[in-house]
Parts: structure tokens; C-alpha cells; sequence
């Protein structure tokens, strides 16, 4: 009862008086918020950072390279080992590196190139952006005049906390195959080729995507690369553990091990993650609201005026529907204020005449867009 009070309590201070659908939806935000704070102080407390920290900024050094082999030998099924760190996106620092995706990219003893990646936030093009991930990595190790014999194979390891398509696995392994249309066969590389290449198979040449969806891991670990996604998900590791590897990453992630320096670094760190994630979620939430608000106002006034009833419910729908997009188009324009300064005339204008879909899409693409050119990128 002392939730549901609270959750009540803090309907009322947002300005909700209302008994409508705003009032529930925030009333259960509100409600769900305090059950997570109060589940959180009855558990004991977090003893582990997360895998993406530990990647910006312990996995970087060669003393820690057996937990990262660990981790990627239990997932690709064979022992790799660890030659370098390369240069990848997150080791340059910028504004963008505090939250919603983390990088790293490392050269194993095949010399081919894997490049690990963390990513929070939702992004309905993200399967295109692991493509266009891996081309590019392809294109930056190949020297100009080098045959294309000596591509670099690329493998590329995603791990996602939100859902991308449907399906019912929680990894999911891509690769590229040549089947026969008329028999059905699948093609194979011949002995000069596999001399050449030094691969055995076609796939062994071209990319593999990993994707490990942990939503859809139900927190039960049956085998040793489960005991991986176990902790990637809920951040600890058992001491029954046994995978390669995770028993080193138990000690070296443990947050009584760091300075108060780097605690207090971290604990900026995962507020920035908390901090955007809600952002969009509340100001569009917000946006809704202001927009139904005019919307209604706007509906009955036109209903008033003509004085029919036919015209009073369709003033309601259009003003619903013009005052959402008012109100969505406003934060927005705060959104895009507050990232990239004082906004040019063409995003002004593409702002004024813009689709609710259109302001949708463009509120996600704030999240992981560096410039405002990003954000309205077809």
C-alpha cells in the first residue's frame, strides 16, 4: 500500500489530476519505479560492473586479455587467443562514448579481426549497421595493391539489450553459404583455393555476426557459454561457475577492487545510461500528454462553435492528433537544442511539416547520431 500511495503521490506533483489514460500510464511508471528502487535496496548490492565498463576500461590491457578469450572462446567454440587491441570507435573518447553503445575491436592468433559490441538502446536499422560495421573494418586492413586473397575475415560479436526482430533464441549466428538452386548442394572451395585462402570452407572467408539477445535468456545457465550470458544479463557471476575465463573476470570486475576514483566514475557512468534512456521515454511521454490536452481543448471548441455534434467529435480527432504532433515537435526541438546547440533553418523547417512517424524516428535517431545531418539521414 506504501507503493501504491507513493506512486499516487507522485502522479498528483507531476500535475495529474485527471482520472485518463495519462494518469494510469504514469501512474504505473511511477508505481514500477518504486517496486525497482525498493527490489533493489532488499537485494544485496551490486559487487560486479558491467561488461561494457569492463570493456572501456579494463579489457584493454593484456593482463586481462585470458577474460576476454574466455569469453569469445566458450562463444565461438574453439580456443582463441588474443594477439591485440585494435583502434575501434570507443577508444576515442567523445560525448557519445558514455552511453548506449560500447565497442572494441581485437586481432586473434588466426589474424582475423572480431569486433565485440555492446549496444542499450533500441535501432531498427541496426542489422544494417553490423554490415556496414564489418565492411568497413574489411576495407581499413586491406592495403591498396593487396590481391583480394588477403581480405581480413571479420567475425562480429553483438550483444543487445533491447529486442531486434522476432524470434524465440537468445543467440543467433549468421553466416554466408552458396546453396544450388536446381540440386540443392552447397559450394565448396577446391584444393587451390583452400591452399590460397588458407580456409577450408566458403563461410571461413566472408564475415559471421553473432547476436546475443539477452532479454530472451531466462537467467538458467545449462552450459559454460551460458554462464557468460548469465552474467552479461544480471551482472554476477556464481562461484559454481566453470567457463573459460569467468572466474578471473569475477575477480578483476569486482567494484570493491577499485579506487573510489574509478567507483565514482562508474557510478557517472551507468546514471548517463539511466539518464538517456529515460529521456526520449519521458519527454515523448510528456509530448503525449501536452498533445491530447490541445488536442481536446482544440476539439471542443471547434465542436462549440459548429454546434453539431458531428463536428465537435471531429474537431476532437483532429486536434487530438495536430496538438500530439505539436507537442512531439516541440520537445524534440528541445532534444535537438540541448545535443547541438541553436538549430539551422532546414531543421526548423523539416521540424515545422514533419509526420508523427517522422518525429518518431528522428527522437530515436538522437540516441546514436553525432551530428544533426545523422539525425535526419534517410
Amino acid at each position: 500500500m506504501l507503493f501504491l500511495a507513493l506512486g499516487w503521490a507522485c502522479c498528483l506533483a507531476a500535475g495529474f489530476t485527471d482520472f485518463g489514460e495519462e494518469m494510469l500510464y504514469y501512474f504505473r511508471h511511477y508505481f514500477f519505479m518504486f517496486l525497482k528502487a525498493a527490489s533493489m535496496n532488499i537485494r544485496s548490492p551490486r559487487k560486479l560492473i558491467t561488461f561494457d565498463w569492463a570493456m572501456k576500461r579494463l579489457l584493454r590491457s593484456k593482463a586481462n586479455f585470458e577474460i576476454l578469450e574466455g569469453f569469445l572462446s566458450e562463444l565461438l567454440g574453439e580456443d582463441i587467443t588474443i594477439l591485440d587491441i585494435l583502434e575501434s570507435e570507443s577508444n576515442k573518447e567523445s560525448k557519445l562514448d558514455k552511453f548506449n553503445r560500447v565497442d572494441l575491436k581485437v586481432k586473434n592468433g588466426k589474424d582475423e579481426i572480431i569486433i565485440i559490441e555492446v549496444q542499450y538502446e533500441r535501432e531498427l536499422d541496426y542489422l544494417q549497421r553490423m554490415l556496414y560495421g564489418t565492411s568497413r573494418v574489411i576495407t581499413e586492413h586491406q592495403q591498396e595493391g593487396e590481391p583480394y586473397a588477403t581480405l581480413v575475415k571479420v567475425i562480429s560479436v553483438n550483444i543487445l539489450y533491447f529486442n531486434l526482430g522476432h524470434g524465440s533464441d537468445y543467440i543467433y549466428h549468421g553466416t554466408t553459404t552458396f546453396v544450388g538452386i536446381h540440386d540443392n548442394d552447397k559450394l565448396q572451395l577446391d584444393i587451390r583455393q583452400q591452399k590460397q585462402y588458407g580456409k577450408m570452407q566458403i563461410n571461413h572467408i566472408y564475415p559471421e555476426y553473432y547476436l546475443i539477445r539477452l532479454n530472451n535468456f531466462n537467467s538458467i545457465a545449462k552450459t559454460s557459454l551460458d554462464e557468460w550470458i548469465y552474467f552479461l544479463k544480471n551482472e554476477e557471476i556464481k562461484d559454481e561457475f566453470q567457463a573459460k575465463g569467468i572466474q578471473k573476470a569475477k575477480r578483476s570486475f569486482s567494484l570493491l577492487s577499485m579506487s573510489e576514483a574509478e567507483q565514482a566514475a562508474y557510478a557517472r557512468y551507468q546514471d548517463d545510461l539511466r539518464y538517456q534512456a529515460s529521456l526520449v521515454e519521458s519527454n515523448y511521454g510528456l509530448g503525449l500528454r501536452e498533445g491530447r490536452e490541445a488536442g481536446i481543448t482544440e476539439g471542443r471548441v471547434e465542436g462549440r462553435v459548429e454546434g453539431r455534434v458531428e463536428g465537435r467529435v471531429e474537431g476532437r480527432v483532429e486536434g487530438l492528433v495536430e496538438g500530439r504532433v505539436e507537442g512531439q515537435t516541440r520537445l524534440l526541438r528541445k532534444l535537438l537544442e540541448r545535443r547541438f546547440g541553436v538549430l539551422p533553418e532546414w531543421v526548423t523547417g523539416k521540424l515545422s511539416c514533419a509526420s508523427e512517424q517522422e518525429l518518431e524516428a528522428w527522437a530515436e535517431a538522437i540516441l546514436t547520431a553525432q551530428t544533426l545531418e545523422a539525425v535526419f539521414a534517410p
